[in-house]
């Protein structure tokens, strides 16, 4: 908690600082023309990478595998985004580094890393979770009638 306010405090004032010195150096006219075309850049990026990833996550989806990656990919995207409209040079920085196919993948392998780390924590936390999720304590509904469990296809028609 100390560490988000701490952020929200500091990237404001590092941001107006650079701002006035960029401001100060070719002119304030020139900085919010600089602002304006990296939020322009940013957009068109982002909806090219976005689009990007997408496709990658149908692929997946349609292969029939969870787009784990992507999902979080895009997270790191909107992130960036949101980062690239926000006026200022430090986020506009930080969120070019999110759009970047291979700091984004990077970004994204560790975020994952640290969602993984989390959750394994809180599985050792709370054993009865896994006794919850534990298959046995769920019996299928054809092993208690012996039937193989094939589904057959087919279609209804009522006759009366």
């Amino acid at each position: 908690m100390r560490f988000l306010l701490l952020l929200f405090i500091v990237i404001p004032v590092i941001e107006i600082t650079v701002l006035i010195n960029v401001g100060q150096a070719i002119g304030a006219w020139y900085t919010v023309g600089l602002v304006l075309l990296s939020a322009f850049i940013g957009v068109n990026m982002l909806r090219y990478q976005g689009l990007s990833t997408l496709a990658r996550a149908q692929e997946r989806m349609n292969a029939g595998q969870v787009p784990g990656n992507e999902m979080v990919e895009g997270l790191v995207l909107a992130v960036g985004g949101a980062l690239l409209l926000t006026p200022g040079f430090v986020t506009d920085v930080i969120g070019f580094f999110c759009l970047i196919p291979f700091t984004r993948q990077w970004l994204a392998r560790q975020a994952m890393s640290r969602f993984t780390i989390v959750a394994m924590s809180h599985r050792q936390e709370n054993p009865d979770v896994d006794d919850a999720l534990d298959h046995r304590q769920y019996p299928s509904h054809h092993s208690d009638t012996g039937k193989s469990g094939d589904i057959i296809d087919g279609d209804f028609r009522r006759e009366d």
